[in-house]
């Protein structure tokens, strides 16, 4: 392909040359038929930006404000797991472009390096993502180390009760790297996805039982988050 990239979809379609498939497919692929990836994909299709014609844009602004903090446009970076699969210096290089861009990089909390070396990269804005596994005290754990590194806001992900079916990761027989995150609080052994010992190895630590209510259990043990807002039932909606 040509060597200047010019969207996207050609970084995505470099990315699929350059890497190996095993790894290209963990980045682009999703759970059981794909079928949430595709309608993700399908829904952003749907966006259309509505021109304004006959005002004067000889001076335009992208920049905005996230929980207080301007970045320069309405862009961030989601908390992606085991950058350093892709790049050797992982999450360092991604933290260091979302400094140089101006804006927030959530860290993964599946991250390649651990909350630590990622804060001392560089001097920027950053979130952290967190799982909350069985055992609470490795969340409070990690909420605490994040907020003496510095970063400004955690970001509860909620929607893995249970790990989703990756085919094409157990096809190629991925191997998942040691999570450096859990060092010290867990076993952190490289597992294998190959037929049913990763799922088992997740929905063993994983927590199907998260609601609401472990919401203030977690990020209230740190002056992270002074104020937090819950629904005390967990059938209730926000």
């Amino acid at each position: 392909m040509a060597d200047e990239i010019v969207n996207v979809n050609e970084f995505q379609e470099f990315a699929r040359q350059a890497l190996p498939k095993m790894y290209y497919d963990f980045y682009a692929g999703g759970a059981e038929d794909e079928h949430t990836l595709k309608k993700n994909v399908q829904e952003f299709q749907r966006i259309i930006l509505l021109p304004r014609v006959l005002v004067d844009v000889s001076n335009i602004a992208l920049s905005t404000n996230i929980l207080g903090y301007t970045i320069s446009a309405p862009i961030m970076i989601a908390p992606t797991s085991m950058h350093k699969l892709a790049h050797p210096e992982g999450e360092l290089a991604t933290a260091r472009a979302a400094a140089a861009c101006n804006t927030i990089m959530t860290l993964s909390f599946g991250s390649s390096y651990s909350v630590e070396e990622v804060a001392a990269s560089c001097d920027a804005v950053r979130f952290f993502q967190l799982y909350v596994y069985k055992r609470r005290d490795i969340a409070v754990n990690l909420v605490q180390r994040a907020e003496k590194s510095g970063y400004k806001a955690i970001v509860l992900t909620a929607d893995t009760p249970r790990l989703g079916r990756r085919e094409a990761d157990i096809k190629n027989k991925l191997i998942v790297p040691q999570l450096k995150n859990l060092e010290g609080l867990m076993s952190t052994e490289v597992v294998s996805v190959k037929g049913s010992n990763f799922e088992a190895y997740a929905n063993e630590t994983m927590d199907p039982s998260l609601c609401w209510r472990a919401v203030p259990y977690t990020c209230m043990r740190c002056p992270l988050n002074r104020r937090v807002e819950y629904r005390a039932s967990c059938h209730n909606q926000f």
